[in-house]
């Protein structure tokens, strides 16, 4: 008799990842909002607080790095606490799926449904605002490296939070206010350079600012920009550091965090 064998770790991640996508595409209402949202509140405040073709460049850098973390650190986190709400963990955990396949899977809907967002944001910038795209291999290395590095790292962090809450009626609370005050402080709406010293040193410390200024790097007219930046420079070196050291962090925590429901970890 010869024993079955198990599809590997990556191989569930990937058949996990189809899944989540096929059910994310399904659901229409949320996929309409979790897309729009970001691209309308950039039309509505674009329109009342942008009036020259720098500033839209700048704008619309921030909002695509605001649109990419809603989607990541908001969208993921919520998704992980439906999934425990309503059982999915539950009966997943009594498969032969292991935890890091889960996650392989909902990276894959995260990376999807940000570029997505991305593309979106960046269609409304160029048709509404006259937003010019970056037009050298390095401004788009650039972008790459950002997204993935912003992308992971938001997510990370947003499944760790997403312990806190019991519920989505929760969560909605738990993971939406730290945005809502970190596009504050991270230079999304209001630059840095804007706001008190303890305000910019909170603002740093969180991988949105630096997400929003990688982005502002690629997007900007020229790099006599750099002096809007707190630093007076772009600080990329400094950009993949802090990003990468809050993709060790999230890993940590979501290790040491993680239920699979609400009465158990």
């Amino acid at each position: 008799m010869t024993t079955a064998t198990l599809p590997g770790t990556l191989s569930l991640g990937l058949a996990r990842g189809a899944t989540e996508l096929r059910e994310f595409f399904r659901q229409k209402e949320n996929l309409i909002f979790t897309i729009s949202l970001p691209a309308l509140l950039m039309l509505l405040l674009g329109t009342v607080y942008v009036k020259e073709p720098a500033a839209a460049q700048m704008f619309a850098a921030s909002m695509i790095g605001a649109g990419i973390i809603s989607t990541s650190f908001v969208g993921l986190g919520m998704s992980v606490v439906a999934d425990r709400e309503d059982g999915t963990l539950k009966r997943l955990r009594g498969t032969p799926m292991p935890f890091t396949s889960y996650f392989i899977g909902k990276i894959i809907l995260v990376f999807v449904s940000s570029l997505f967002e991305a593309v979106l944001l960046v269609t409304v910038g160029v048709l509404r605002f006259d937003v010019e795209l970056p037009s050298s291999a390095e401004k788009w290395f650039t972008f790459a490296w950002v997204f993935v590095l912003g992308v992971i790292a938001c997510s990370l962090i947003g499944v760790a939070l997403s312990s806190i809450a019991k519920s989505t009626r929760s969560a909605a609370g738990v993971l939406n206010l730290p945005y809502i005050v970190l596009q504050f402080l991270s230079g999304v709406f209001i630059m840095q350079t804007a706001l008190p010293e303890p305000l910019r040193t909170v603002g740093s410390l969180f991988p949105l600012k630096w997400v929003c200024q990688g982005f502002r790097s690629v997007f900007a007219l020229n790099d006599d920009y750099a002096v809007m930046e707190a630093a007076g420079s772009w600080e990329l070196g400094k950009i993949a550091l802090v990003l990468g050291a809050w993709t060790i962090v999230g890993l940590v925590l979501v290790s040491r965090t993680f239920r699979w429901s609400n009465t158990s970890r």
